[in-house]
């Protein structure tokens, strides 16, 4: 089994409705996006995914992102938009990105600082 693992960020605000503390008033974050995909087979030049492909799906969803106040993404209008929600947003949006590629996505983690990040992982 092989793995890749590329990073993104992008900036973003958003607010976290019901939390109880400085979180619930709008506020942004510099988010950090590390992806990993995992495949079995490399292709006759021996890669599994070509780098470049993997940031520009990253980057692709990453923009739907950046600059916004998340609260009003339509993917966020009844959750909220928490690191969690947002690493399955990411993980959702890259496997429908990469369909059709010899991978699966792996693993999604959003970092809203350098210390507080939050990972999904399919079942």
């Amino acid at each position: 089994m092989f793995e890749l693992t590329v990073r993104e960020e992008f900036a973003a605000a958003h607010q976290l409705r019901g939390y109880e503390g400085a979180c619930e008033n709008l506020h942004g974050h510099n988010w950090q996006v590390e992806v990993s995909v995992r495949g079995k087979e490399l292709n006759e030049i021996g890669i599994l995914l070509d780098f470049k492909e993997l940031k520009r799906a990253l980057r692709e969803v990453v923009a739907e992102l950046d600059h916004r106040f998340l609260n009003e993404h339509p993917a966020f209008g009844k959750e909220n938009p928490s690191s969690e929600n947002l690493a399955r947003y990411i993980y959702q949006r890259l496997c429908e990105k990469l369909s059709g590629h010899p991978v699966k996505v792996s693993r999604v983690t959003v970092c809203e600082t350098e210390r507080a990040c939050a990972t999904y992982l399919p079942d």
